[in-house]
């Protein structure tokens, strides 16, 4: 049985230490790590893994594509995809800055709490713009919920909600501003009034969900702080919050979210090996993650 080799592919210029760990965690053998890397980059590295093992050994090749600019690393992972023909391909992970892996184990955590039967539970998701924030949104919507995005930017807010709404057809999305806080008959205020679950996705160290913002979500069965870094994302959420009862709401913290984000990490390495064929975007490392539990 030839080594399991992991190509990771990063578009940043020093490849990220916490993916190849990850990698050797799951049971990559070999790591050829690759920084700076762009789409026309990628294609000899591709051949490279491609054309050195034959028939069932090529299995044993697989792709990682990560960085801190998601644009960048989609650009790479598009271009990867065109570039496999026929039997010629290797499985391939998807996940820059860890945004595919911790919007699915946000979700994952959602769900275990709100019914799917019935009338569609209503999400908002604030840092709806950002790169973990419009994943949540499209995995969400995808499920059937009506999501609201919320973002300091009213434009970007109401242009994320068009991508989705194109990319996830049916359920209602809309974008709105968050910038001016929770005040009497605001946006925001209207929509966490009846919000089901709040996932607050914003940047490390702001605040989206104060005190106030907490009592107008008063109805929200579950809300979910995917910041690590304090002050907290939402008023009251510790990071190591995994389902903790306060009140009638149950509190996620970046931590709490982050064990199944680990396991999902882990099971879709192993994944890419197992199955050559295997794409694993967002959509898919939520499969992977419901599969957990």
């Amino acid at each position: 049985m030839p080594k399991r080799v992991l190509i990771q592919l990063d578009c940043d210029p020093q490849p990220s230490t916490f993916d190849a760990i990850v990698a050797v965690d799951a049971g990559a053998d070999v790591l050829l790590r690759h920084g700076g890397v762009t789409p026309e980059a990628a294609v000899p590295l591709l051949h490279g893994g491609m054309f050195t093992r034959g028939g069932g050994d090529l299995a044993s090749t697989a792709i990682f594509i990560g960085g801190s600019d998601v644009a960048a690393a989609e650009a790479v992972a598009r271009r990867v995809a065109k570039t496999f023909f026929g039997p010629v391909r290797m499985g391939v992970l998807v996940d820059p800055s860890g945004a595919n892996t911790t919007a699915a184990a946000a979700v994952v955590a959602a769900l275990r709490h709100l019914s799917s039967g019935g009338q569609p539970a209503r999400a908002v998701v604030l840092g709806g713009t950002g790169p973990v924030g419009q994943r949540v949104g499209r995995l969400l919507a995808r499920k059937g919920m009506q999501v609201t995005l919320g973002s300091r930017s009213l434009d970007r807010a109401e242009a994320t909600a068009r991508t989705l709404a194109e990319q996830v057809p049916g359920p209602q999305i809309r974008g709105i501003a968050s910038s001016g806080g929770v005040t009497a008959g605001s946006p925001l205020a209207e929509v966490l009034a009846t919000a089901d679950l709040v996932v607050a996705a914003g940047a490390a160290g702001a605040v989206l969900l104060d005190a106030a913002g907490r009592e107008a979500a008063a109805s929200a069965r579950v809300l979910i702080d995917l910041n690590a870094v304090p002050p907290a994302g939402i008023h009251g959420i510790v990071a190591g919050d995994k389902a903790r009862a306060d009140g009638r709401q149950l509190l996620y913290g970046a931590l709490g979210v982050g064990g199944t984000k680990m396991k999902i990490h882990r099971a879709a390495i192993e994944r890419i090996f197992a199955q050559p064929d295997a794409f694993l975007d967002a959509e898919e490392l939520l499969a992977i993650g419901e599969a957990i539990g």
